[in-house]
């Protein structure tokens, strides 16, 4: 007979899987309404995300936080410093993406969020001394194999795919050395970087260069938005981490990346060239390896000995 217990960690991960697709699909059709506003320059975008996702993020803190609210603002220098660091790691992230997304790249980001779990593994490699199996390593020459070819092709550096992976690498890597919550760092991160945003807002009305205007109610309403574009999917995130093993998160993260991958392809038409064929292929049959690798680790460790 099926106990309490069991029925309510059943439900608390059912919940978990809802959270987690959710919060994947909503981050694999994020070109879609990025380009809603491609009339709107991406530093400017940026700039609204920034002040909006400190006012959404404040008011979910405030509401669901309310007595630790005070202990949340109280961050030590060192801290604060570190925070700053990660703020313009996500900062240059998302300038990227919103960029290449406007710019008519989205294949681009969707090759930068394939590859962002390799250099996570590279990032552990050089920075946390972590162990890699041969498969992994493997895995990670593939990788490199894949994304120096396409730049041997093309003759160029791809530097919106790298510069989104690494970019979003090296923020998981401050991330973790920083002993604060999501919510409430990217909270930090936003709230810091808040300043410079209303000055890059104000330079650009003194330049006559502004999009925001409250008589346009759709592109205002649409960059107000980006907050909860920021916020709604983090939120289901944090809820799903909770609930569900990382093994089974770090399948789904490669839900996003396709969505975008199909995105770029059948909905915006992007061209898909036999040199793409063979850097995406590289790049899958490198996932593969990998994730093969690591649940063969996972499976060894709970085997009794």
């Amino acid at each position: 007979m099926t106990s309490r217990i069991e029925v309510q960690l059943e439900r608390e991960r059912h919940c978990g899987l809802i959270a987690a697709f959710t919060a994947f699909m909503f981050w694999g059709l994020a070109p879609i309404y990025f380009k809603w506003l491609g009339q709107v320059r991406a530093d400017e975008i940026i700039a609204h995300r920034i002040i909006w996702s400190v006012v959404f993020l404040g008011l979910v803190l405030l509401i669901r936080h309310k007595s630790e609210v005070r202990e949340h603002l109280r961050i030590s220098p060192r801290v604060l410093a570190t925070l700053a660091l990660s703020s313009a790691l996500i900062l240059t992230n998302w300038l990227i993406f919103v960029y290449a997304v406007n710019s008519d790249r989205v294949l681009s980001t969707s090759l930068g969020y394939f590859i962002n779990p390799l250099v996570n593994v590279l990032l552990g490699l050089l920075i946390f001394q972590e162990r890699l199996t041969g498969l992994q390593i493997l895995a990670v020459i593939i990788a490199a194999l894949g994304t120096l070819f396409m730049a041997i092709q093309i003759g160029l550096v791809p530097w919106m795919a790298l510069g989104l992976a690494f970019s979003f690498g090296l923020y998981s890597v401050v991330r973790k050395l920083t002993e604060v919550g999501p919510m409430v760092g990217l909270f930090w991160e936003t709230l810091l970087a808040m300043p410079l945003a209303l000055l890059w807002l104000f330079g650009l009305q003194r330049n006559e260069l502004l999009m925001f205007d409250p008589a346009q109610t759709a592109s205002t309403l649409l960059l107000i938005g980006t907050g909860l574009v920021t916020v709604f999917p983090l939120l289901l995130f944090a809820t799903a981490v909770r609930r569900l093993p990382l093994s089974t998160m770090g399948i789904l993260q490669y839900l996003a990346p396709s969505m975008t991958f199909f995105l770029a392809i059948f909905v915006y038409g992007e061209p898909f060239t036999r040199d793409h064929a063979i850097t995406f292929g590289c790049i899958w049959t490198a996932l593969i390896l990998y994730s093969y690798s690591s649940f063969q680790q996972r499976r060894q460790t709970r085997l009794p000995s």
